[in-house]
């Protein structure tokens, strides 16, 4: 059952949920354990100008187009969706290329600062590294739930001083509005997806503080951390120079930044979404925009919109995906 209470998708999505896509947890949690796409990437390291470094994942078929897709919150080029991803935009004859953000990539990154949903410099900085080493006439970005932030964000900010290569960009299940999204995922229906997230993050503030016995961070408050609340407020915000965790979510919300967007942009948020506040559906901004399409399936979960159990069928996602990156390039 949807916990959103209108359904006004200024795209009539073609998805449709059957037993047992219809429950949103289900649909969220199946590529986790059911999909096993694999590809053969190749690494290339970046250096960034801050001494740090992004690891990026090709996967090339000598193709022109080249789609550069960002991972969500603790995920990777390894995560179920990126994998699924590039299998199929390459048999579409599409490049791509997994950017792992900072810590993510299997080594944890050297700076105390690592990465969060509005860190577009990074995305910036892969976007430039392509230019320079790869010749690729169409670049397209596409963004799952944090990495969709990110995609959002950056394409607003840039406005019209965008790279003339980025004809499109996708953004899959995105938190728009962070202090919804975070008020959400503290709810006790996303207690396990909350547990989840907070195993990993704390092990990784827990290694930014033996990195750097000296910084802000403190064993005891991170042990204790609970929620996104807690765990921006003790290390997100003051590792990237925000006040506090609401300081974080209203500056890197891109909500704000979508009526700035001017390259054809297509964002799917499922209104059954979990992770989801109201202020995530941007429907009166899409109405009135003339390069945002937004698309709302009654179903889909988070990062789900599966609809076949066995086989490539059931990938509606990918394939409506590879559909509008068709239309623009």
């Amino acid at each position: 059952m949807t916990h959103i209470l209108f359904q006004m998708p200024v795209i009539n999505s073609t998805y449709k949920a059957s037993f047992p896509f219809n429950n949103v947890h289900f649909n969220t949690v199946f590529r986790t354990f059911f999909t096993h796409d694999k590809v053969q990437f190749s690494r290339e390291r970046i250096e960034l100008k801050d001494g740090d470094f992004l690891d990026l994942d090709f996967s090339e078929v000598n193709s022109k187009t080249i789609v550069i897709a960002l991972h969500g919150l603790e995920g990777s080029s390894e995560s179920k969706y990126i994998l699924a991803i590039t299998n199929i935009l390459n048999q579409n004859n599409v490049d791509t290329v997994a950017v792992n953000f900072r810590g993510c990539s299997g080594e944890d990154n050297r700076l105390l600062s690592s990465y969060h949903s509005g860190k577009t410099e990074d995305l910036e900085a892969v976007i430039q590294y392509i230019d320079k080493f790869r010749s690729y006439k169409n670049i397209i970005i596409l963004g799952y739930s944090l990495g969709g932030n990110v995609t959002l964000k950056f394409l607003g900010e840039k406005n019209t001083n965008i790279n003339s290569k980025i004809k499109c960009a996708i953004a899959i299940s995105v938190p728009c509005d962070l202090t919804g999204s975070s008020i959400e995922l503290a709810k006790t229906r996303n207690k396990i997806y909350m547990n989840r997230f907070m195993i990993t993050l704390k092990q990784k503030a827990l290694g930014k503080l033996n990195k750097f016995p000296n910084s802000f961070l403190d064993k005891d408050t991170i042990t204790k951390a609970k929620n996104f609340y807690d765990y921006d407020n003790l290390y997100t915000a003051p590792a990237h120079g925000f006040l506090n965790a609401e300081d974080y979510w209203i500056k890197n919300s891109s909500k704000p930044f979508l009526k700035d967007i001017k390259v054809p942009t297509l964002l799917i948020n499922a209104l059954d979404d979990t992770f989801l506040s109201k202020e995530c559906y941007p429907i009166e901004i899409a109405k009135k925009h003339k390069y945002l399409f937004l698309e709302t399936p009654k179903n889909g979960g988070h990062v789900g919109f599966n609809s076949k159990i066995i086989g490539k069928k059931g990938y509606w996602l990918e394939n409506r995906i590879a559909q509008f990156l068709k239309e623009y390039v």
